[in-house]
């Protein structure tokens, strides 16, 4: 908004307009370094410039089309101001080759560019590469959201209220005034109070808000207090305990057994063996033997439940290192697990009476 509303500004002054060109990026748009350069290439219009050229690097291609803006005597070029929002998802692009050649060209003064990075990521300068980093001016503007409560309320009403030129004022009327009406309820407050006091973030709003709207359709035409206490809901959801809820029963015992592992040796780490041995435990107090799995059936349930991030290995693995004694750590808390229980489809009875039993029980 700020970046937005300086460009608009400096494109006011004539001089300015007619010389500059401004090129946007949005890493969640341009996955990747060539669907970049197609952009940037199509923001400058230089798209019959290119034709079916062949260019041996991205380098020597982006080079191509900044000396194209070169001015007929080719001593001067037009300036670029290139904005990259989402800065932090370019830096995962393969080699950062875009950041590179960008940093490298505003550096070497041949042609004229500016770059400018939005990101929320404070520890953006970790994800850059040596090389990139080393060519970035290290000038960095951080931004605070400095407003109370009774002004992220009237943000609230601002982004949901329909404009004056709305084409059919009735029904603009009637949402503006129903609008009003919800920021005065007091079940409404209390959701954005919430929100304000996580995050003074507008995004974290507008996501809010997002889910609400979602709700509105033409047999329900207005938004309702009761559409963003359940958006509010979607917004505050565990996503590590929904992630439980798909889980097998198998996956299920190994994650209580972690739990009961973690209270024995107060969250000290584990490996596969002490898990197994733990659920062998269970498994032998039970006289059917319905959990009574295979141990490299067991072994692929705890990989998976590794690939879901729901336990994640201490230090990197090498080659030699046997699977059964690398030492993991349980990402979810005691809380989490339990809350997911009770929600987990037909768990059996047994299991769950596993997870709330006490240590002297094992």
């Amino acid at each position: 908004m700020l970046i937005n509303h300086a460009l608009k500004e400096l494109m006011e002054i004539e001089e300015v307009n007619e010389n500059i060109l401004h090129v946007h990026l949005n890493g969640l748009l341009q996955i990747n370094d060539k669907i970049a350069l197609k952009e940037i290439t199509r923001q400058l219009n230089l798209e019959n410039v290119v034709g079916d050229k062949v260019f041996g690097s991205f380098a020597e291609n982006l080079s191509f089309l900044l000396e194209a803006l070169k001015k007929g005597d080719r001593t001067s070029s037009c300036p670029v101001i290139f904005t990259l929002d989402e800065f932090d998802l370019f830096a995962h692009h393969k080699n950062q080759t875009l950041l590179y050649n960008l940093f490298d060209i505003s550096q070497s003064a041949q042609t004229p560019i500016a770059v400018i990075g939005l990101t929320c990521r404070l520890d953006i300068l970790e994800l850059l590469e040596k090389r990139v980093k080393s060519r970035f001016s290290h000038r960095q503007i951080h931004l605070m959201n400095s407003f109370g409560f009774p002004q992220y309320v009237k943000i609230f009403k601002e982004q949901l209220s329909l404009p004056a030129e709305f084409p059919d004022k009735l029904f603009a009327e009637r949402w503006n005034e129903n609008v009003q009406c919800l920021s005065e309820d007091r079940s409404v407050r209390e959701v954005l109070q919430k929100h304000f006091n996580v995050s003074k973030n507008l995004r974290s709003l507008h996501m809010l808000l997002m889910l609400a709207l979602n709700r509105v359709t033409a047999s329900h035409p207005f938004m309702s207090a009761a559409d963003l206490m359940e958006a509010n809901q979607l917004c505050s959801m565990d996503s590590k305990a929904n992630i439980v809820h798909g889980l097998s029963v198998l996956e299920i015992c190994l994650i209580i057994a972690m739990k009961h592992l973690n209270d024995i040796y107060e969250e000290e780490p584990f490996n596969f063996q002490m898990v197994y041995n733990e659920f062998q435990k269970f498994v032998q107090r039970k006289a059917h033997s319905v959990y009574n799995f295979e141990k490299p059936v067991v072994m692929k349930a705890f990989e998976h439940l590794q690939q879901l991030e729901l336990i994640k290995p201490m230090e990197r693995t090498s080659g030699n290192s046997q699977r059964e004694y690398q030492l993991m750590k349980l990402l979810l808390d005691n809380t989490q697990i339990m809350n997911a229980l009770q929600k987990y489809p037909n768990c059996p009875t047994d299991v769950r009476q596993w997870a709330t039993s006490s240590l002297s029980w094992l």
